[in-house]
C-alpha cells in the first residue's frame, strides 16, 4: 500500500471520463471538502493476498494523522499512480470501499466521502502549511509497516535545542531582545519581530508582484507546475547581470569553478545519509526502475568533487563555486510568493575546504566582508543575523565583535545550546519586505558534519589524511530573491516619495533617446551607436507619439536617463538628460558614453537583449 496524506483548506474533484471498463457508475459532479485530510491511496500486487489487514492498516493510519493534526472530515481518493505495481481494479475497488465503509463506522468523523474507482477526475487541492501537512506511507498488507515522514532529524534537533536571541551593537554586549529598547517602526524591529514570531502567512500578493509584471521582468507560467516562472528580455537581462556579478566575484577571490549534475540518486551511500538528516521537499524523477531527485542546493556535487579531489595543506583553503542555474525546492503551495520563495531557483553556491578552525574563521570574515560589498552593489538595505552555538560563540566573542563593527549598527544574536545541524555558526542578511516579512539573501555557514559524511580529505604536512572545516557560502543569496529584493526595496521608497529605481548597472535600458520628429532620426542612430561603444544599453523611442507621453512611458519603466532630440540638440551637439530624480544633466554628444560608463566600472556589462526601436518590440505581459 502507498498512501499520501494531505492537511487542506479545500479538496474538490470531479470524474471527466471512465478510464477502465469496470468503473463504478457514478454521477459525474463537482464534489467538494473544506478542512479535510486528503488520503490518496495506491493499491498494490502485494496486498491482492492480504487485502483486508492493507485496508485496516489504512484506516489505522488515517486516524492516527487525522488525531494528531485534528482533522474531522476525511477524503479516500483512489490514486493509482502512486505505485509502478498496481493490483487488479476488482481488490482495489474492495479495498476502497471497506476504507470508505470502516471510516464511516467508526463514528469519528463529520464527513467521509470516497471519490469513484476507475475515473479519469480533475481535482484542486490548497494544502496547509505545517509539519504535518504533508506525509506518506508505505506498508505491505500483513507486514511491519514502513513510516516517511516530510520531517528531518534536524528539525527535531532544532525544536529540542534552547535557543535564546539576543541584540548587539558595536561594542557592546549581547542584551536580551525583551530588555532591548528598539526604536519604533525600524526595520530592526520588524525583523526582529518577524523571526520571534513565526508569523509567516499572508493573506495578499507581495508588492514586488504588481511590479515586475508592470515592469515586464517576470510572470507566472500557468502551464509549469507552480513556482516555476517566465522571464522576459529585461528580467533576463537583470538576471544575467546578477549572475555574472556574483560568479565574477567569486573568481576573483580565488574560486574554482565547476558544474555539477541536477539529478542524484536517493541510494547513493552518502546522499542517503545526508537526506535522512536534511531532506528538503524534492522532486522526484524516474529513469527506469531508478528514482532520483531534483537538487536543492550543489552542496552534493560539490562535496563528491572534493571527495575525490587530491589536495594539500598547501592549497587550502580550496574554493569550489557554481552558479546552479537551476535548483528545485518543492515548497508547498501556501508557502510560495513570486520571486520571494519558488520551487526553482538560481543560487550562487560556493563551498570552502578550510585545514582548520582559524583558517575556517579568516575565511568566513572575509566572505561576510564581500557579502558587505555584494548588497551594497545592489543598493539594499539589510539586516543581519547570526546564529551560533553558545559553546562556538564563548569562543570566539571577539571574531564576531570585528564583524558587528564593520557594518556598524545593531545585529540579531541568535544562539543555541545544541547544535541540531551541520553549522556551528552561520550569518544572514535579510530584507524586510512591504508586508513586513523578511527574506534572507547572504549567507555563510562553518560546517563541522559533512567532511566526514562525504569523506572529504587533504593531505597535511605530515602526510596524513586530514578532514577539513566547509564553509558554505551564498554571497548573494538566490539570484531571483536579489531582484524580489529590489523591487520591495524600491516599493517601500515610493511610498515615501521617492522614485524607484534599478542600480544603474542593473537597469535593463539606461538611456531612452526620443526624437521629436522624424528630421532627427539619422542624428538619434548615430547617438546611440556612439553610447553602445561605451557598453551602454540604449534604446530609441521611434512612435508617432507626443513627446510627454514618450517620456512618461520611459518613466514608468525607471529607465535613469531619458534624452529628448530635437532641433536646438542636433545642432548645438548638447544634450539634455532627464533623471529620475526629475533633475536634467548636460551632455556632450562626444563624451556622454564616457561619463555613464564610470557608473558601471567593477560591474559586469550586455548588450541589450530586445530590439532598440520601441516600433519593433511586443507587449509582453498584459492585465487585460
Amino acid at each position: 500500500m502507498r498512501l499520501i496524506l494531505l492537511h487542506s483548506d479545500e479538496f474538490s474533484y470531479k470524474p471527466r471520463s471512465k478510464a477502465i471498463k469496470s468503473a463504478e457508475e457514478i454521477e459525474k459532479k463537482v464534489v467538494s471538502v473544506e478542512e479535510a485530510l486528503v488520503v490518496m491511496i495506491a493499491v498494490e500486487k502485494s496486498d491482492e493476498e492480504h487485502f483486508e489487514n492493507a485496508a485496516d492498516q489504512t484506516i489505522q493510519e488515517i486516524v492516527g494523522v487525522a488525531d494528531e493534526i485534528k482533522a474531522n472530515n476525511v477524503v479516500v481518493y483512489p490514486w493509482v499512480h502512486l505505485t509502478s505495481t498496481p493490483s487488479r481494479p476488482d481488490i482495489a475497488i474492495k479495498v476502497m470501499k471497506q476504507v470508505e465503509k470502516n471510516l464511516k463506522d467508526l463514528g469519528r468523523f463529520d464527513e467521509v466521502k470516497r471519490a469513484p474507482f476507475g475515473w479519469y477526475k480533475g481535482f484542486t487541492i490548497t494544502v496547509k502549511g505545517h509539519p504535518l501537512s504533508e506525509l506518506s506511507r508505505e506498508f505491505t498488507a500483513g507486514s511491519e509497516k514502513k513510516e516517511i515522514k516530510e520531517e528531518s532529524e534536524a528539525i527535531a534537533a532544532e525544536e529540542e535545542a534552547k535557543h535564546e536571541f539576543f541584540v548587539v551593537e558595536p561594542d557592546a554586549d549581547p542584551v536580551l531582545y525583551k530588555e532591548y529598547n528598539f526604536k519604533p517602526k525600524t526595520d530592526f524591529k520588524i525583523f526582529f519581530n518577524y523571526e520571534t514570531q513565526k508569523r509567516r502567512a499572508s493573506d495578499k500578493p507581495p508588492a514586488h508582484v504588481a511590479l515586475m509584471q508592470r515592469l515586464e521582468l517576470v510572470d507566472y507560467e500557468p502551464a509549469s507546475d507552480a513556482g516555476n516562472l517566465r522571464w522576459y528580455p529585461s528580467g533576463w537581462l537583470i538576471k544575467r547581470l546578477l549572475e555574472d556579478h556574483v560568479t565574477n566575484t567569486h573568481i576573483d577571490h580565488g574560486a574554482h569553478c565547476v558544474e555539477t549534475p541536477i539529478m542524484y540518486n536517493y541510494l547513493h551511500p552518502a546522499l542517503e545519509k545526508y537526506m535522512n538528516r536534511f531532506p528538503a521537499r524534492q522532486y522526484e524523477i524516474r529513469s527506469g526502475s531508478d528514482k532520483y531527485f531534483l537538487r536543492f542546493a550543489a552542496c552534493f556535487g560539490q562535496f563528491l568533487i572534493g571527495a575525490d579531489a587530491l589536495m594539500s595543506y598547501k592549497q587550502m583553503p580550496v574554493k569550489m563555486f557554481e552558479m546552479t542555474h537551476y535548483s528545485f525546492r518543492r515548497e508547498q503551495r501556501g508557502e510560495l510568493a513570486a520571486l520571494r520563495r519558488l520551487r526553482t531557483f538560481s543560487m550562487p553556491d560556493q563551498h570552502t575546504l578550510a585545514a582548520n578552525i582559524e583558517q575556517a574563521r579568516d575565511e568566513f570574515k572575509k566572505q561576510y566582508e564581500l557579502s558587505v560589498n555584494m548588497m551594497n552593489a545592489f543598493e539594499l538595505d539589510y539586516e543581519a543575523v547570526f546564529r551560533f552555538q553558545t559553546d562556538f560563540y564563548n569562543e570566539n566573542k571577539e571574531w564576531f565583535n570585528d564583524m558587528v563593527k564593520l557594518i556598524d549598527k545593531p545585529v540579531m544574536l541568535e544562539l543555541f545550546d545544541k547544535r541540531y545541524a551541520y553549522f556551528v555558526c552561520k550569518f544572514e542578511f535579510n530584507v524586510v519586505d512591504g508586508q513586513k516579512k523578511a527574506a534572507a539573501l547572504s549567507t555563510v555557514q562553518i560546517d563541522v558534519e559533512n567532511a566526514e559524511r562525504f569523506d572529504i580529505n587533504f593531505i597535511n604536512d605530515k602526510g596524513e589524511k586530514v578532514k577539513p572545516y566547509i564553509l558554505h557560502a551564498s554571497l548573494s543569496g538566490a539570484i531571483e530573491r536579489v531582484v524580489y529584493a529590489i523591487l520591495e526595496r524600491a516599493h517601500l521608497k515610493s511610498l515615501k516619495g521617492i522614485k524607484p529605481s534599478f542600480p544603474f548597472w542593473l537597469a535593463p535600458i539606461q538611456v531612452r533617446l526620443c526624437p521629436i520628429s522624424d528630421d532627427q532620426h539619422k542624428f538619434t542612430d548615430k547617438l546611440a551607436d556612439k553610447l553602445e561603444k561605451y557598453n551602454i544599453r540604449v534604446d530609441i523611442d521611434n512612435r508617432n507619439e507626443r513627446v510627454g507621453k514618450k517620456v512618461r512611458d520611459a518613466e514608468r519603466i525607471w529607465i535613469p536617463y531619458i534624452v529628448v532630440i530635437g532641433d536646438n540638440e542636433v545642432n548645438s551637439k548638447v544634450l539634455k538628460a532627464r533623471m529620475r530624480d526629475g533633475t536634467e544633466k548636460e551632455f556632450n554628444i562626444d563624451t556622454m558614453g564616457k561619463e555613464l560608463a564610470k557608473f558601471m566600472e567593477g560591474y559586469p556589462t550586455k548588450r541589450l537583449p530586445m530590439a532598440k526601436y520601441l516600433t519593433l518590440r511586443p507587449q509582453f505581459y498584459s492585465s487585460n
